[in-house]
């Protein structure tokens, strides 16, 4: 009797440990995180960051929804990894923390690679190349290139690659100016046009429509500074993520869409890469 009793309790600890084990391993593969794709995929939607002031990059049209290049660029990358993209917008300087934070999924608004940006984030292949000039009033004949910057005000927006550059690149080669921040394009182009700023850089794409909707009297002088290769950005570490979007901007490039986006926003043929 004894020893059955033994027999009937070894059974059932043996049975509440398999049964344990058994809860454990379904345990562990609910627990299981998922990357960042998946994550992304499983939810159905991928929340992209914008800056939403900055056409034809990304704007807010007449129906007040959100157009562009990059918006364009932003909804076909989405549909490629069978998600919907939404948008949600931001001053750039806050698009960068606010992807390390998980507000965003991706930023699509024109985020230029840098060295120190690749420490902070991690990109995908180029979408676009912009040729960045020079840009005065009309009736400005004092400066026609970076070099004559020293001792004016010079115009950018926050936390651009922009104010980088004019901040540890060229002053430190030209000589002191002094540099005004701007949280978009179209304050900074009221204020040259109002002389309050004597000049600021940027490239023709972004400044065109600007230009033309407001009838702002300036105009680019010289030649482009620097040329600036911009990205999809994405949280460091997420690197399936980053391969699904490049596979997807490499289809695009193969099957003409990409091609058929920029002709729409710049009335020409991407340059040869």
């Amino acid at each position: 009797m004894k020893k059955a009793k033994w027999l009937m309790t070894l059974v059932a600890v043996s049975s509440l440990a398999l049964a344990a084990c058994g809860n454990n391993t379904t345990k562990e593969t609910e627990d299981k995180e998922l990357n960042a794709l998946e994550q992304i995929q499983q939810e159905g939607k991928m929340t992209v960051g914008i800056m939403g002031t900055y056409a034809p990059y990304n704007f807010l049209n007449e129906n007040k929804e959100y157009d562009g290049f990059d918006v364009d660029i932003a909804k076909e990358l989405a549909e490629r990894i069978d998600v919907e993209a939404e948008f949600v917008a931001q001053d750039f300087s806050g698009l960068i923390p606010g992807l390390q934070k998980d507000k965003f999924d991706i930023l699509v608004s024109q985020v230029t690679i840098t060295e120190e940006r690749q420490k902070q984030i991690d990109f995908t292949e180029p979408y676009i190349t912009n040729q960045v000039k020079v840009i005065v009033k009309e009736d400005n004949s004092d400066i026609q290139s970076v070099k004559d910057f020293p001792g004016k005000t010079i115009g950018v927006g926050l936390g651009t690659n922009d104010e980088t550059y004019l901040r540890t690149e060229l002053m430190p080669e030209v000589g002191d100016f002094k540099i005004n921040t701007y949280d978009d394009v179209i304050t900074t182009l009221k204020d040259l046009d109002a002389g309050r700023i004597d000049a600021t850089i940027n490239n023709s794409y972004a400044l065109k429509p600007i230009i033309e909707e407001n009838g702002y009297a300036v105009k680019a002088v010289g030649e482009a500074i620097k040329s600036d290769k911009a990205a999809v950005a994405v949280k460091k570490g997420n690197t399936e993520l980053v391969n699904a979007l490049n596979t997807a901007l490499e289809e695009m490039k193969a099957d003409g869409t990409y091609e058929e986006i920029f002709v729409k926003w710049f009335d020409e043929a991407p340059p040869a890469e």
